[in-house]
């Protein structure tokens, strides 16, 4: 049989589940996840290969029209110049919740030469289905969809149906990537993103979203891997919350990334984490180049 093998965007607004769909058409965690808005920064590849087929899922931050801090452009322009590659889009919304900021994506869309299929996302959170079927006769006159699958990305609904109809979009050649490659990023991204994840659900709404993790030192051997690694915060009031009492949630953020990096990597893992306070880190050029943007 032939191979196919291609490029698909995963956009949208914050919040609406790109990274949550992404792991599970993928069967493994790649991205974090959390319920704070814009908690994936970059663009990271997820490769799926099954059968003669490989699809190469790009995960991109939420389009959002705030603007007012670099790290927000720089996110916003990392998702729109993600596209620009790809051999398909896929717009997740969230079902029951379609607004302004999806209508604004999905005309951007509309006017790019991109094949578009539009995914509701969340439909196991909509009682009354009859709003979801109004709400997709609404989004149909709004792009010029390739197709609309609704799902439930966290409840495995109809993600094979979406799996399926993806696979006539990808190039007839051979796949880009080994088979058992499930994403480019390295051990170091990968490391500060699992510190990052562990921050926000330890801290819910304790703290905004805007932090970040530097990996100072990532030094490893056959036996262990040992990582020294910065919180950036902006106010020393957030530092305080970090840290924690007597140090005590900041141990058990240490504790649970550390356990997360460990099941990643298949090794014991030394993790040391400190928390610096860098005021306005996200308006910082140097501070974001640190970061990887």
């Amino acid at each position: 049989m032939t191979q196919r093998a291609g490029h698909i965007a995963v956009v949208g607004r914050p919040n609406v589940g790109k990274s949550t769909l992404i792991n599970h058409l993928i069967g493994q965690k790649i991205a974090i996840t959390s319920k704070k808005p814009q908690t994936t920064r970059h663009a990271l590849l997820g490769i799926h290969t099954t059968g003669e087929n490989q699809i190469i899922f790009v995960d991109t931050p939420g389009i959002h029209q705030s603007r007012e801090k670099a790290i927000n452009r720089h996110m916003n322009r990392t998702a729109w110049q993600s596209m620009d590659y790809v051999d398909l889009i896929l717009q997740v919304s969230e079902a029951g919740r379609w607004n302004d900021e999806d209508a604004r994506i999905a005309k951007a869309l509309a006017e790019g030469d991109k094949p578009v299929i539009q995914v509701p996302n969340k439909i196991d959170r909509l009682r009354d289905k009859t709003v979801l079927l109004k709400e997709l006769e609404h989004i149909q006159t709004l792009g010029d969809w390739r197709a609309i699958i609704p799902v439930s990305a966290q409840q495995r609904q109809n993600l094979d149906t979406l799996e399926r109809a993806l696979i006539p979009f990808l190039p007839e050649q051979p796949w880009i990537y080994p088979e058992d490659h499930i994403t480019t990023a390295g051990m170091r991204f990968m490391a500060a993103e699992i510190i990052r994840e562990k921050i926000f659900r330890y801290l819910h709404q304790e703290i905004p979203y805007a932090l970040g993790v530097i990996i100072d030192q990532y030094q490893e051997d056959d036996r262990l891997v040992e990582i020294d690694a910065t919180i950036m915060v902006e106010r020393d009031s957030q530092k305080g919350i970090v840290i924690g009492k007597g140090g005590r949630r900041l141990k058990e953020v240490g504790v649970t990334a550390r356990k997360g990096i460990e099941k990643l990597l298949g090794r014991k893992v030394y993790l040391d984490l400190h928390v610096r306070t860098a005021k306005d880190w996200q308006s910082d050029p140097k501070a974001l180049a640190r970061l990887g943007f």
